[in-house]
């Protein structure tokens, strides 16, 4: 196995950001996409939307397994794997969920908001650099996740709740996975600029 370090302008590097740049890209479109979906499936808990339910947290499952298999050997690449199981827990939990209606429905998509942010924003700083940027953006959606999640859960304990918010969640969720992505290709460019 190679031990030799990625420089700035090697291919192995332009390769890893231009991968990430898809990555963030994919989810960002998908996590939209999800949410004009589900804006007009959820007003019964019914089978179309308990399957819009279980797929959300599976878009982010197989994007954690992708940015896990691109992510070298470390820590990083250890919450990644843990974040891909956590959501692939997630959609299991929320599709048994579904069946007992609005309430429990919020409390397990609030307690995965909460993990999946936490681990969001662990990735985000760990990744920080010259080679992905400074990843603001990332660390501000994983940060408003993990409020957001809190808050979901509070909301399902109450009197009156309600899906609308996880569209807003998702909407959030996917302009701040295109605007990571849009930073990153600027990066890119800025660093082939450079070596040019």
């Amino acid at each position: 196995m190679s031990t030799q370090t990625a420089t700035p302008s090697s291919p192995a590097t332009t390769g890893g950001r231009s991968s990430l740049l898809r990555l963030y890209l994919g989810r960002g479109v998908l996590a939209l996409a999800w949410a004009l979906a589900f804006a007009g499936a959820h007003e019964h808990v019914d089978a179309v939307a308990i399957t819009l339910l279980v797929v959300y947290p599976l878009i982010d499952a197989v994007s954690s397994l992708i940015d896990y298999r691109a992510t070298p050997d470390g820590s990083e690449r250890r919450v990644t794997a843990f974040n891909g199981v956590l959501s692939t827990l997630a959609a299991i939990a929320v599709g048994i969920a579904g069946a007992g209606g609005v309430a429990p429905v919020l409390h397990v998509f609030g307690a995965w908001a909460v993990a999946s942010g936490a681990a969001q924003v662990i990735v985000g700083l760990r990744r920080r650099g010259p080679e992905s940027g400074a990843q603001w953006p990332t660390l501000i959606s994983g940060g408003l996740s993990f409020v957001v999640g809190i808050f979901y859960n509070v909301q399902a304990a109450g009197d009156d709740p309600s899906l609308d918010v996880l569209s807003v969640y998702a909407t959030g969720g996917g302009v701040w996975f295109i605007v990571q992505a849009v930073l990153l290709g600027w990066k890119s460019r800025q660093l082939r600029t450079r070596t040019v």
